[in-house]
């Protein structure tokens, strides 16, 4: 019994850590949400959106996919562009 009257304080203090709100102001913390809200946003499907020229299009039907596999088993595949990253030498900071 005594050890549980011991341990409830140190909970308490604890828990006082997880408050959001500003003991000054009375107010919640204005960044409060803001991982949900930025979930949300990611998350929500742009009603209309811009798809580039050469990428597929709604309605496409899988065409670019077909040509790609044609391509691939007639051995004309597209070769792939390299494409350099960075630039200098890997020997660290100087």
């Amino acid at each position: 019994m005594s050890s549980r009257l011991l341990l409830a304080p140190l909970a308490f203090g604890l828990l006082a850590g997880c408050n959001t709100v500003n003991p000054q102001t009375g107010s919640v913390d204005p960044g409060f949400g803001e991982a949900v809200k930025y979930d949300q946003a990611v998350q929500t499907i742009d009603p209309d959106p811009v798809y580039a020229a050469d990428a597929a299009q709604p309605g496409d039907h899988g065409d670019k996919g077909a040509a790609a596999v044609k391509r691939y088993r007639t051995d004309t595949v597209k070769q792939v562009e390299q494409v350099q990253t960075t630039s200098g030498s890997g020997s660290g900071p100087k």
